[in-house]
């Protein structure tokens, strides 16, 4: 069966933060397009229990909550969001188009030239084809797991990836940081602000971070080192209360009480669909600069999937705004 061709000036892949941000400028600017998701709109905020750092909500509101809202700004402005829709594939077409005809006559023709190059990309997915003129890559980047038993049951009812988000919801409590490099020692020592107790676990005998941090780390009192140890299981009833901790060298296991866990293993930028159309950094991030342009003309990226140094809410949402405006510049230089 044929795929149904659709046409649009600009599609953004992926409705984040980030991505509901980019279309919600974009319907301001009267451009005409098209946002997809892969999942429900939102992004990964509607797996965090409680958000208290996004500005205008300083009380408790869920990130589920915080998506609702988005979503529910976005559609006020006439927003369709094309939800549970996957891109698997993009592809540039404009190039392979200005080349058709293998005559050189067709390449200098200026007028031949432009309306080959009226849709540059060819996004291929759920049975449809959309033609776009410009792309704003939303598509977030997932949290490396630790794949244990009992992780997936509690992410989001004790298991975080952001101490930064989440901290201050575990005041006077104890927590565990997994992982030994920068963000994990960073997150440890900033979580000492809010619980009484931080266990830092980490796999191996020594930490990767660097020496600063360690020492700074070791001489916070708050905090308490388990090296050579892995997490092997979570336990509780309606939210997290327990892991189960086995030693390496020894193979010894314990349970220990815990009221949360921040997980460090890694994050990977979900940038699977352009790696071949625009540069990455050495950690698969794509690379824009401050207008959110990337090496591709005619690509622009947002939130977590690109090499930013800071992922929040706030920064994914100010990056959307920026991309949009920059893709109305784009469509613009384009007529």
């Amino acid at each position: 069966m044929e795929a149904k061709e659709l046409k649009t000036d600009l599609l953004i892949v992926g409705a984040g933060p980030g991505g509901l941000a980019a279309a919600l400028y974009a319907s301001r600017a009267g451009i005409k397009f098209e946002i997809a998701e892969k999942y429900m709109a939102g992004g990964q905020i509607v797996n965090t229990e409680f958000i208290e750092n996004y500005p205008g909500f300083y009380g408790d509101i869920s990130g589920f909550e915080l998506a609702q809202k988005l979503v529910g700004h976005c559609r006020k402005f006439g927003v369709k969001i094309n939800e549970y829709f996957t891109i698997d594939s993009i592809k540039e077409i404009g190039t392979a188009a200005i080349k058709m005809g293998g005559n050189r006559k067709n390449l200098e023709c200026p007028d031949k030239a432009k309306s080959a190059k009226t849709f540059k990309f060819s996004c291929h997915g759920d049975g449809k084809v959309i033609l776009a003129k410009t792309l704003i890559i939303a598509t977030g980047a997932s949290p490396k797991k630790l794949n244990v038993d009992g992780e997936n049951e509690f992410i989001g009812r004790g298991i975080s990836f952001c101490a930064t988000c989440d901290g201050a919801l575990y005041k006077d409590k104890t927590v565990a940081v997994v992982g030994g490099g920068n963000a994990a020692i960073e997150e440890a020592i900033f979580l000492t602000k809010f619980a009484k107790k931080v266990y830092i676990i980490h796999r191996r005998d020594e930490l990767r971070a660097i020496k600063i941090l360690q020492n700074r780390a070791i001489e916070n009192k708050r905090i308490e080192f388990l090296l050579s140890s892995v997490i092997e299981k979570f336990k509780g009833e309606d939210k997290l209360e327990e892991i189960i901790i086995k030693n390496k060298k020894n193979n010894q296991k314990h349970g220990m009480k815990i009221d949360g866990v921040f997980e460090y293993a890694g994050i990977s930028p979900n940038s699977e669909l352009v790696k071949n159309l625009v540069k990455l950094d050495e950690n698969n991030f794509i690379i824009t600069n401050f207008n959110m342009e990337t090496s591709a003309r005619g690509i622009f990226a947002v939130g977590d999937v690109r090499n930013t140094p800071l992922r929040q809410v706030v920064t994914a949402v100010a990056d959307g705004a920026v991309a949009a405006i920059s893709a109305n510049k784009y469509l613009n230089d384009l007529v």
